[in-house]
Parts: C-alpha cells; structure tokens; sequence
C-alpha cells in the first residue's frame, strides 16, 4: 500500500524483488499525495506497474482513509498487507487489515517525539504488525524493549535498494543540474514539508530565515503545502517545483549540504555522502548524527548557518542501514512468515 512520495520509492525495488522471487503483488495507491509531482511521475520515472487501485482520496486524513482501503482488502484477502514506513496511509493501513497479518516496512523507528504524528503512526503500526521488518539491529532491539508480539527480521532499507538500482539511471539520465544552471558542490539542497514546520508560521518564519541568511545558492524544491504557507506569510524565498525522482537524486549527490526536515533525504543524503542539516529537534535516523553526517538544528536560523559552515561529510562514516539488497530479504521474510 503505497500513497506518498517515499513510499513510491520504497515499492518500486520491492516490486521488483517480489516480481522476481514470484510474489503478486497488487498495489493500492491511496491518493495521500495526489499532485502529479509528487505522485504520478514517480511511477513513470521509476517504471512501476500501475496499481491495481486508486483510490484518489486526496486526504491525509486517517479517519478517511480507513473505510475505502478495507473494501479493497476485503475483496482481495491477501495474504500479507503490505504497509511502508510513518504515514497516514501507513496506519490507516494497518487499520484495514483487520484480522489479516501485516508487513511493516521500516518497523522500530524512533524519534522519541510524540508529538510528531509520525512517531504515533510507527508506534500504532508496530504494535498491530506480524512482521516487523527493521531497516538495523537499534530498531529490532527498540522493539523487543517494548515486547512487540510480532516477529522481527533485520533486513536493511529499502530506500538503499533504491539508491543502488536508480542511483546509476540519475547519474547517466538527469540534466537538472545543467536546466538549473548550477555546478556540482556549489548549491545548497533545500526540503521543508513536515507538518510542524509548515502549520506552525512561527517556525516556518525562522526557518525561512535562516535558509536567506545563506551565502550559497538554495535549490528548495517547495511541496505544494510548503509553497502555499510560505505565500500566505509573505516570504520571499526562492523555490523551485518538486523534481522527479532521478532528478532529486542528481540534486542531491552533487549538492554542497543537503537541508531538510525528511526522513528519507537525511539517509539519502548519508549514502551519497553529502552533509545534511536537519530542520528538526530530533530524527529517527540517529545514526548519521553519531556519524557526524547529520547535525540537528530545529527551527534555529543561527544555527543552522552554523552547521550549514561547518559541514562535512566524515572520511570514516561506517556503512548504515543495510547493502542495498533489503527488498530480497523482505520477500523471503514474507515466504518464512507466511501465515
């Protein structure tokens, strides 16, 4: 079940894996994000098979979600639901599934920040999951210290997988770089889209403040949501429409620092060992911050022009969150669960 940018990313080696170990899967998209750039290029850009359901909700409601998804899940009875990462469409996920096992991609993530709704979403859907599928041994330790009845697998990130099949495609494809004018090592990368960065104008005042303040070009690829509260509050800061998947890698591998608020960028950026500043006072990636990869700096523009200086990637950043070969795992994870 997909229904946002990441997780659009996250299905597509997966689907592959699956495709090759023999697996059907029938992908439900649930319409959490209906922009065409943030949803519908992803699945041509990154060749995945139309889904089997759109549900063209257009909600990030949960509450909203629910009811429709368990029609599909009715009618199909799947062996497994399928459910990725910290969303809504995660949890109402796995809401629908009723009495149905489920898979949960990304299990035992924490931020230890309740008031994220992400980390509500995690702790819900790993409460509720069969199979607990950790991206590294912190996650699965975090779950038996909080005596989860599923049962756990460590098989690395399916974000890695992507990286490694697509990362080459970028490189030899992508001319965003020439389309933008920019030369490698000489922009900074920008992504604002959390929901406390975004409704909360204070914050989003700061940060915008602090992204200005910068000496060095910001590409900001605005999320709709981001580019329409930035308007309403009358900030003038340069933003670009989201970029497709490829392109966002290219930005990404060549960029000076990265700067957001995204979980995935922050283990992208990692991998292609680029700088991150994470506009956020905690992260469930804590190990590129004890990395030295990744400094947090919350919504403090002083701050974050200093980490922005100071930053650099570290010479002996140990390899994180699996080889890139997550998603085979997964599908004999699945074989070895099977209800």
């Amino acid at each position: 079940m997909v229904g946002n940018r990441p997780q659009f990313i996250k299905s597509a080696p997966l689907s592959l894996a699956f495709r090759q170990a023999g697996i059907e899967d029938v992908v439900l998209h649930t319409g959490q994000h209906w922009d065409p750039e943030l949803s519908e290029v992803f699945f041509r850009e990154l060749e995945l098979s139309e889904p089997a359901y759109r549900l063209d909700l257009r909600t990030s409601e949960t509450g909203a979600m629910v009811a429709p998804v368990s029609a599909v899940v009715a009618k199909e009875q799947p062996d497994w639901v399928l459910v990725y990462g910290d969303t809504n469409t995660t949890h109402a996920g796995a809401l629908a599934a009723e009495t149905l096992p489920i898979a949960h991609v990304e299990a035992g993530l924490r931020s230890f920040d309740l008031s994220m709704p992400e980390e509500r979403n995690r702790i819900a859907v790993d409460g509720r999951s069969t199979l607990l599928l950790c991206p590294d041994e912190r996650s699965a330790a975090q779950l038996r210290s909080e005596a989860v009845s599923g049962r756990i697998a460590v098989v690395g990130d399916v974000m890695a997988d992507a990286i490694r099949i697509f990362g080459p495609i970028a490189r030899s494809r992508s001319n965003i770089l020439d389309q933008l004018g920019l030369e490698a090592a000489g922009y900074l990368l920008a992504t604002v889209h959390r929901e406390a960065n975004v409704t909360d104008e204070t914050r989003l005042r700061r940060i915008a403040a602090g992204l200005r303040a910068l000496d060095r070009p910001v590409v900001f690829p605005a999320h709709p949501r981001t580019r329409a509260a930035l308007t309403r509050l009358g900030l003038d800061i340069p933003t670009i429409d989201p970029v497709g998947y490829l392109d966002m890698q290219a930005l990404t591998g060549q960029a000076a620092v990265v700067l957001t608020d995204s979980g995935g960028l922050q283990k992208e950026a990692y991998w292609h060992r680029v700088p991150c500043v994470t506009l956020r006072p905690s992260t469930e990636w804590v190990d590129t911050v004890d990395a030295g990869a990744n400094v947090l700096v919350d919504d403090d523009p002083d701050a974050l022009a200093r980490a922005v200086a100071g930053a650099c990637f570290p010479a002996d950043a140990p390899p994180l969150y699996g080889d890139g070969h997550a998603s085979e795992r997964i599908a004999d994870a699945l074989y070895a669960s099977r209800p």
